[in-house]
């Protein structure tokens, strides 16, 4: 493998990546302008005029950031890779930390260092997301201060979590010869299984408060609808969402015997029971048919073969050259190789996104179809016209655009599939 070769195909990935990007932004841009003052047939009666233009006016704003957030997100990954960004980080921290404390410090200090500066970019769009769009749009209900703890927060317990993780990593690349990568899969396994269950009781409460849910009669109704699924959960719960955002959602969370169940009050504050029973019914559609055990298998299996591709790539110097770095002489590249193989992989994996966006609908279209069998598919119509009402989700997307990024179907789409309802 010649370096040349590498930065030719990292350059031309990235290039018809970002390309693809824009020109999937501007059609859905020009589509959901060209249906801004009429709302879709199907949705006359139940939708406002004023509810479908601030759903497309929402959307808009949020394109034309993206776009600019994209362009800057492209820039700043030239910059690391082929401009020499990493490769001058790295000189730095290895005739330093790697002089004074060894190896495995620099090697900790260089990914450490790599995800600090990558948030202090990252925190100015952050910010202008969530005081200028979502405000501008009244979803909006954050205080400088929460978000300013959110971020010093995320950022302690990244590093509570993830540096003895990196450093347990390291020690594997470096300590168990050629198939190391398949001994780091197991860890990083074991660690994603082991904060499925430790996230709802350990992690979550430090961002959220979580009261049980202290509706009785809607706790009873929630209740004979797992009942009737075949679903235990350890609890239910409601979550704090308002006080971040007018966003709902209902999720559940954890593994095994810490399942809960999690309600946001804004979705309880805008939801009748039956509505909410429905909801939660779509959610346990995704459990009864195995879409959760489906994507985990699916995304450790992926993992596994991305670790293996390292494990190739990582004795390769083209690939530290191609890509706009030396590698290291008299030091370990571990760190190194896992930051370029992060940086460089996106680019490569884009263009596969839309079958995982693919199946991603089907499974919704599958949940919707269960959550009719379980509940009333009236009151999960109406919740769903109520959620996208309220997330100022818009009714018009382009078709290309929705192809290739929505995970969720369009809401026409969506509406339309749904079966009769044999329950109530």
């Amino acid at each position: 493998m010649h370096s040349l070769v590498v930065t030719a195909a990292f350059a031309a990935a990235l290039l018809a990546s970002l390309g693809l990007k824009f020109w999937l932004a501007t059609r859905q841009a020009r589509h959901v302008a060209r249906h801004r003052d009429a709302v879709p047939a199907p949705f006359a009666g139940t939708v406002t005029p004023e509810a479908h233009r601030k759903a497309a006016d929402y959307t808009l704003a949020k394109g034309r950031f993206g776009l600019l957030s994209t362009a800057f997100s492209g820039a700043v990954l030239l910059g690391w890779t082929l401009l020499g960004g990493l490769d001058s980080l790295n000189s730095v921290l290895l005739g330093t930390v790697g002089v004074e404390w060894g190896p495995m410090a620099y090697q900790l200090a260089l990914l450490a260092a790599f995800v600090l500066i990558g948030a202090a970019l990252d925190a100015p769009f952050e910010w202008w997301s969530t005081f200028r769009i979502e405000q501008r749009f009244g979803f909006n209900r954050m205080t400088t201060g929460l978000w300013l703890a959110d971020q010093a927060k995320g950022l302690a317990v990244g590093a509570l979590i993830g540096l003895p993780l990196a450093a347990l990593i390291l020690w594997i690349m470096g300590a168990t010869g050629g198939l190391w990568w398949l001994w780091a899969w197991v860890a990083w396994v074991g660690f994603n299984l082991t904060l499925l269950v430790l996230y709802p009781t350990v992690i979550a409460p430090l961002f959220n408060k979580f009261e049980p849910l202290a509706d009785e009669a809607l706790k009873g109704r929630v209740q004979a609808l797992m009942q009737r699924c075949g679903f235990a959960a350890k609890g239910l719960f409601v979550m704090d969402g308002s006080r971040r955002s007018a966003h709902a959602n209902a999720y559940f969370t954890g593994l095994g015997a810490s399942k809960r169940v999690v309600f946001f009050d804004t979705l309880l504050s805008r939801l009748a029971p039956a509505e909410v029973e429905a909801v939660l019914a779509h959610e346990l559609g995704h459990f009864k048919r195995r879409h959760v055990v489906k994507r985990m298998a699916g995304i450790f299996g992926l993992s596994l073969a991305g670790l293996a591709l390292l494990g190739w790539l990582a004795s390769q110097p083209a690939f530290y050259l191609g890509l706009g770095v030396r590698p290291n002489l008299g030091a370990p590249n571990d760190a190194l190789a896992l930051l370029l193989f992060m940086l460089a992989l996106p680019p490569f994996t884009f263009f596969v996104s839309p079958l995982a966006a693919a199946l991603s609908r089907k499974h919704e279209f599958e949940a919707d179809a269960y959550a009719c069998e379980q509940a009333d598919g009236r009151a999960l119509a109406s919740a769903l016209l109520k959620l996208h009402e309220d997330n100022a989700s818009t009714l018009t997307p382009d078709p290309l655009y929705a192809r290739f990024y929505y995970s969720h179907p369009p809401a026409g789409e969506r509406l339309a599939a749904l079966p009769e309802p044999v329950a109530s």
